[in-house]
């Protein structure tokens, strides 16, 4: 399982190859034991574009597309990924285009910089620092658990994240603090499309054009 073969991969939060300034700085709430906001104090001025890894760039059984197999090793241990070179330029000229940055929001952290960028053709991007330490006997699921570190993080910055677990939208949901963002929802079995780069695009748009539009929670299904 890739979650086991990521465990203690990096240090949570540590962005090797940033600035101080532009890494989180995690935290720990001692009163209620949740995460305090990572990115806090931070300006950023631009949305991000949050990619997950499995089920989104490295889908189950892809049926179309220019999907390339290839047998990576994080952490020593042998996994096997289906990757489309051309998403690489799919989200690069989405996040070109909507003035956006795009940030690894998966359980790969900085190991998508490594196993994941070359093989797409994308550069070495920040990634959300989301704790691997979650188990299946925990209260919260996988989609809670990231949705939480995710929204620790990530503050008022708008944000659209492609990502295939469905249970995420609704724990965003229950996020305070969270600005304008949008969550598509992408088929693990089929992988990231082009109509899911072209929703991103139309939310994307919308909120350069109308940026003092409240707060507000969206999600598209998958296709």
């Amino acid at each position: 399982m890739v979650l086991a073969a990521l465990q203690d991969v990096d240090g949570v939060g540590q962005a090797p190859g940033f600035p101080g300034a532009m890494t989180p700085k995690p935290g720990m709430c001692v009163a209620c034991g949740r995460p305090s906001t990572y990115g806090a104090g931070m300006e950023q001025l631009a949305p991000l574009i949050l990619v997950d890894v499995d089920g989104v760039l490295n889908p189950n059984k892809p049926g179309a597309g220019g999907y390339r197999r290839h047998w990576v090793f994080p952490n020593g241990v042998a996994h096997r990924l289906l990757l489309d070179p051309g998403h690489g330029r799919m989200l690069s000229e989405l996040a070109e285009a909507a003035g956006a940055e795009l940030v690894w929001a998966s359980y790969w952290r900085n190991r998508a910089n490594t196993w994941i960028a070359p093989r797409i053709g994308l550069p070495s991007l920040r990634f959300v620092p989301i704790p691997s330490r979650w188990r299946p006997r925990a209260r919260s699921s996988l989609g809670q658990w990231k949705a939480l570190h995710v929204a620790a993080w990530i503050g008022q910055t708008p944000f659209v994240w492609f990502e295939d677990d469905p249970n995420v939208p609704s724990c965003l949901t229950q996020q305070p603090g969270l600005g304008r963002h949008l969550t598509v929802t992408v088929d693990p079995a089929i992988g990231l499309t082009r109509h899911h780069i072209e929703q991103a695009w139309r939310w994307l748009d919308d909120l350069r054009a109308n940026p003092g539009h409240p707060g507000s929670t969206a999600e598209s299904g998958p296709h």
